[in-house]
This record gives C-alpha cells, structure tokens and sequence, in this order.
C-alpha cells in the first residue's frame, strides 16, 4: 500500500479546494514528528493533519483533534511565531514528487507583509517537515539533518534548502509516446517494473494497473512487448495522466476477502474477480484517515501488548515442550500390557520352561496366537513372571500419572493460545487490562498494589444484523464466560469456532422463536473473524442454543462444553456488518 505522488497529488487536490484562503488559527504539535494545523476558511473550521514519521508519514484533511503537550515544542512555537494568523496563497506539488509546498503569506512584527513555505516531504524513514523563508533558505524542521547523518543534504537552520535527486527518473506528466517508449525499452525487466522504475511518482500497484487495462501481463520482459503493446500501454498512460491533471480521482480501497490489500487515487479494476473488491471514498482524506487510523491502532496495540505477548509465548513454548515430551514417554509405556501378559503365561506355563532357558515358547490365551517369551536364564520362571509383574505396575503407574499430566498441560497449551488470539482481537489499551488480569490470576504476572484486582472497563463488541439482532462478541475468556453464562439467555444463540481458540458470539432473540438464515450466517462468521481461523477461506462453526452449553467444574476461563450441536461453513467477511459505539 504506497503513499506514492499520486495519492500525493490527490491529496494536494482536496487541500487547494479546502484551504487556499483560509487562515492559520491554530497550530498544534501532539507528537515529536507531527502537526496539526487549524485553518480558517469560508466554509467553516478545517484541520489538516501532516505527519513525518518515520514508519507511517501522512498528510490528510480532518474533522478530529488531538491532545497536544502542555508545553508546546520548539518547532511548534516557532511556526506559531511566524505563521499565526498568516494566510494560505498557494498549495502545489512538484510534478508527482511526494512533496507538498504550502505557501502562506503574513504580517511580520515591524507589520510588512512576508512569505513562507512549509514544505513536507512524504518519503518514508527520510520524511520531514521543513519550514523556509522567501529565498528558499531552512528556517528550520521538526527533524534535523547533520552531515553525519546524510552526506547528500544537510536540513539544518540557515541552510539552502533543495530536493534530493537520488532517482533518475521522468515526469509522468510531460511525457510522449516516444520518450515513454524508450524508456521502457531500455530497461530489460518485466514491464510493470519498468514503468513505476522510470517515472516519479507511481507506485508497483499502479504499474501493475496500468498492465492490466493495457491487457498487458505485468510480468511480460520489455523485450517481448510489440508495438501494439507499446500503444496499449500508453493510451492507459495517457488517461491516468489526463485524470490527474484534471483532477478526476477516484479514492478506493482494494480487498482481498475481508483483507484490505492495496489503496489508490485511481480505480484498481484489477480487484473485480472472486473474492477481490473495492470499497470507494469521498476523498482521499477520508480514505487515509480510516486507513491509517486502523493501522495505527494495530501498530499502537501490538506495541502495548508486546511484554504480555512474550509472557504469552514463553509459556507456550514451555509447555509445548513438556507437553511433546510427555507424550514420547507415553509411547514408553504402551509395552505394559504385554509384560503383564507376559507374566501370566509364565505363571501358566513357566513349569515347561528347560532350567536355564533363555526363553519359553507359549501359546497367547487371549489372542491365541505364539508368542515367545525372553527369560533371564539365572532365575525361576517364577522369577522371571514376577520381574514381568513389577515392570508392568511400573509402567502402569506412569502412564496412569503421564495421563493426569498431559491433560493438564493439553488443557494449558488450549489456554494460552486462546489468551494468544484474544491479544489478537484486542484493539484498545482497555481490552489489554483484562487479559493482563486473566495472566495475573493464572499465574504468569504476579501481582503489584497490594494485590487489589484492576478496574475493567472494556466490553465485548455488540453487532446489529442485517435483520436486527443484537450479536455480541467476547474479546477474551473473561468476556465469553460473562457472555455466555451470565448475560446470554437460555433460548439464545452461542456460535463458536470449531476446534481452535476463538470468541463466543451471543445472537440475542428477543424471544424470537426463529432466526433468519442470513443471521446465523452473520453470526458465523463473527465467530469465524474473531477466532485463529480469520482469514482461511472457511471456518467450520459450531452453534447451538445457550442451554445446552456447559462449563465444567475446574475448567479454565472460557472453556465449555456441548454435546448436541449444528454446524456451518462459512468465510469471515464481516465487512457489511454494523458494529454498534458503546
């Protein structure tokens, strides 16, 4: 998913529309890297948002605020020195660079009237906002760039500022035929690695878009191609040209199942067959503020939960461990039953046996087959029948306590891997809190504040379907016990993953006798997508009414037990169902 000069171009498009005119009214740094500016226009009161972190840079108009720092930080005092109240007069982007000047006009303090350039860079790990005078020359930056970090530009006040030419590459927007012939000829590499390798600003999907309504295969070496080819490709070309220049994008998002794959600010047509779709947006803005937001959440939880996630995960690799060793020394004691039948034969028919055989040939009773018997010639049959009794009991009581065992550890390993996905499920810093609890109480966290339990505040996530029933999903195992045994009624719907960990999913009735067909699929597949099968094209589901499902005495958290079910296959495609805002 690249944030490439065209999604640039597309955004730089909806802010000449939005703000061009408008008046800075506040300007707000929330992190160390990023911006939030409040602008002033006819139209009402817009924000913009412009990031230069290194893992996610971003730039996109906002209806949302953000805490910022009690004290603002230098950059941001800066700006606000010399561009508050200042006016917006032009908004560009050079050719389809990731870059973005804003030009803004103001009132300096002797009262003359000035001219700045806030120029931010979208280039990945080199992102960076930068702050300029008249002349071109680095006022300063929310990054600094010292020659010991970068020998081919310096970002640092009082210096000159200019864009990097690192690439060799051709403007998309002023290109013939003939030129993007040869430069796609002169390169031997498949074609769609040639078209986003020689002009700025086009990303590999792009490229690969381009192929596609050329019906040209992505793939074909440029040496392959023919004239028509050529042709193709160009008249595809030219009208993603025509249409940025024009302005007429087309914000999507393309999906693979539920999975969002790839974004652009033109149509991906590319994603129309089987299970591909594209989802469109009003604008650019709206597209990565949802985007980024959901990836930034994940981001920010995967972090948060990072030292819960190693707990998690040692615990299991230990227990896997015991557990698969366990099992190697019940293998060990399989042999029992034939020593025990081995010292019946010999108290049966051990008279026969030669002094100081080595072993007595007997008829199996229970099988009535040979069997040959192994002797230790320095002693009795008795003896030896009597040796065979004791390593039998031996065996027999290992295997009676490996059998306690391996339930055990079997029943710990199911646990932990569903404390695993319920991590996996997890969206917010609340929902951690539970699963924390659930550690503590298990034993893998010991206890800080004089042992107090911690506050919950986190709930399951509540679902409309499409035919008005209220679904509820548990998060982790302390919220599918809650669900299922102590909000769940007894003619109400349990649906859960077959086999592996996952959610318990309530469908409420109401007293509804019969529930749809589409509602039970619904269901299933939130049970599907809040489980360790998400994303498998199907997931066997069992459900069954509220009442026949138990919890047996000792089980672990979330742990239940049915013996009448029904079944359903299903994917987990939950993209048309409402999630309802508790």
């Amino acid at each position: 998913m690249a944030f490439d000069g065209v999604t640039i171009a597309n955004v730089v498009y909806e802010m000449k529309k939005e703000l061009i005119g408008g008046r800075l009214y506040k300007i707000a740094q929330p992190e160390s890297d990023e911006l939030l500016l409040t602008i002033k226009t006819n139209d009402g009161q817009k924000r913009l948002c412009i990031s230069a972190d290194a893992s996610l840079p971003l730039i996109y108009l906002t209806q949302k605020n953000k805490q910022s720092p009690m004290t603002a930080p230098n950059f941001c005092m800066l700006l606000r020195k010399h561009l508050q109240n200042g006016r917006i007069t032009d908004i560009s982007q050079p050719g389809l660079e990731r870059i973005i000047h804003i030009k803004i006009e103001h009132l300096d303090e002797m009262g003359d009237l000035c001219h700045k350039t806030l120029v931010v860079e979208i280039m990945g790990k080199h992102s960076n906002i930068i702050f300029c005078n008249e002349e071109n020359q680095i006022i300063d930056s929310i990054k600094h760039v010292s020659a010991a970090v970068s020998s081919v530009r310096e970002v640092l006040p009082g210096k000159p500022y200019f864009v990097v030419q690192t690439q060799d590459k051709l403007d998309a927007l002023n290109t013939g035929f003939d030129t993007f012939h040869e430069a796609l000829a002169g390169k031997p590499q498949p074609i769609f690695k040639a078209i986003y390798g020689s002009f700025t600003g086009i990303s590999p999907i792009l490229a690969q878009e381009l192929c596609y309504e050329a019906h040209v295969d992505g793939d074909t070496p440029t040496a392959a191609l023919t004239e028509n080819h050529y042709h193709a490709l160009y008249e595809a070309f030219s009208r993603m040209v025509s249409a940025i220049q024009s302005g007429s994008f087309a914000p999507n998002i393309a999906y693979t199942g539920s999975q969002p794959v790839e974004f652009a600010a033109l149509p991906l047509t590319m994603y129309t067959a089987g299970t591909d779709k594209t989802v469109p947006y009003a604008s650019m803005s709206e597209l990565l503020e949802h985007y980024y937001a959901e990836k930034n959440t994940y981001t920010h939880i995967r972090q948060k939960s990072a030292d819960l996630r190693r707990i998690v995960q040692t615990a299991l690799e230990r227990n896997i461990k015991k557990y698969d060793l366990q099992l190697r020394q019940m293998q060990d004691t399989e042999k029992r039953e034939k020593y025990r039948i081995y010292g019946e034969l010999l108290n049966t028919y051990g008279y026969s046996a030669a002094p100081g055989a080595k072993s007595l040939e007997a008829v199996n009773y229970y099988t009535n087959e040979p069997v040959t018997i192994p002797l230790d010639p320095t002693i009795s049959p008795t003896e030896n029948a009597k040796k065979y009794f004791d390593k039998y009991a031996k065996l027999k009581r290992t295997y009676e306590a490996l059998s306690e065992l391996t339930k055990e550890v079997k029943e710990e390993i199911n646990h932990l891997e569903s404390i695993s996905t319920a991590l996996d499920i997890a969206l917010q810093e609340e929902d951690l809190v539970e699963i924390k609890e659930e550690l503590t109480e298990s034993g893998y966290i010991r206890r800080k504040g004089g042992g107090k339990k911690v506050k919950i505040t986190s709930k399951p996530f509540h679902y409309i379907s499409s035919d008005g029933f209220h679904i509820y999903v548990g998060k982790n195992n302390y919220q599918n016990d809650e669900l299922t045994f102590k909000f769940a009624n007894g003619n109400d719907w349990w649906f859960h993953a077959k086999g592996m960990p996952g959610s318990h999913v309530i469908v409420r009735t109401d007293g509804a006798e019969d529930l749809p067909d589409r509602t039970f699929e619904e269901a299933g597949r939130l049970a599907a997508y809040y489980s360790k099968g998400r994303g498998q094209e199907k997931v066997e589901i069992d459900y069954v009414q509220k009442k026949h499902v138990k919890k047996p005495a000792g089980a672990k958290p979330g742990f239940v037990v049915y013996y009448t079910n029904y079944s359903l296959m299903i994917d987990s495609d939950i993209s048309g169902l409402e999630l309802v805002s508790e």
